[in-house]
């Protein structure tokens, strides 16, 4: 690779780097181009996914300020750099692995530290952002709900009280 090549490849996946969310690494050692063009256009949407050189990768990311991914940086390497929500990069990844056993899962880097393969697997399990998101609302509006019946009980006591000593009295007269 010509020198300015290299420092164009660099830059690029530096820039990628810096600009992901989170960065998911894999060993794609024995897909045919057709599974991976599959595994492209199922994770479009959330990632940019590329196969990348790995010298190449290990100085983009120290220069991005990503440490820890170089033990993972061996091997055919492709990187989904994620821009969508992490969980469901995870999961296109976890669930193409599971059809096609020739894609490893190696590890990945969000938020400041970098992941084992374990951890990404612990990221696909998550449920998505609408989904928490509904649960909590949910959670909230339970609490509300009976806020609000707390609230209202001694307003409702008080005119049960009042209705049963007006039919008392009614009823004495």
């Amino acid at each position: 690779m010509a020198r300015t090549d290299r420092t164009a490849a660099i830059a690029d996946l530096k820039e990628k780097f810096e600009n992901a969310g989170a960065v998911l690494l894999t060993e794609y050692r024995g897909l045919t181009v057709g599974q991976l063009q599959e595994l492209r256009r199922s994770i479009r949407t959330h990632a940019e996914y590329k196969v990348a050189k790995n010298t190449l990768a290990r100085i983009a990311a120290n220069q991005a300020g990503i440490e820890g991914l170089d033990d993972l940086l061996h091997g055919p390497t492709a990187i989904a750099f994620v821009s969508g929500e992490v969980s469901e990069a995870a999961k296109v990844l976890r669930d193409f692995a599971k059809e096609n056993e020739a894609l490893v899962i190696k590890g990945g880097y969000f938020e400041g530290s970098a992941l084992d393969a374990a951890k990404v697997g612990k990221l696909a399990d998550l449920e998505s952002r609408e989904v928490l998101l509904a649960k909590s609302a949910g959670v909230l509006k339970a609490a509300l709900y009976s806020a609000a019946n707390v609230l209202a009980a001694p307003a409702t006591k008080a005119v049960r009280t009042i209705d049963a000593l007006r039919e008392k009295e009614e009823a004495a007269a």
